[in-house]
């Protein structure tokens, strides 16, 4: 998965224009695709668009919850269940 294009994406989610935030962004990203494909056993197809989303909106989700001890929403995991059901896994 190209972690330039989902910067790219998660920066204009959160309406983010400087790059002040990019190495905390990056770490956050990285994070996140290490722990859907270590951790979860997901194959991350950079050319797939729902994983590139998926992927986007879950670090998005990331950031803007970085104080609070939440779960994860409940969007993000229906579309985490749906990619397990769809790789077999």
């Amino acid at each position: 998965m190209n972690t330039d294009t989902v910067m790219q994406l998660v920066k204009a989610r959160l309406g983010i224009s400087t790059t002040v935030r990019d190495t905390y962004l990056t770490a956050i990203i990285n994070g996140v695709i290490e722990e859907l494909e270590d951790e979860k056993g997901l194959l991350l197809e950079g050319d797939n668009p729902n994983h590139l989303i998926f992927v986007v909106d879950y670090a998005a989700w990331r950031y803007q919850s970085k104080d609070s001890s939440g779960d994860m929403p409940r969007h993000l995991q229906f579309r985490m269940h749906n990619m397990f059901i769809h790789t077999g896994r």
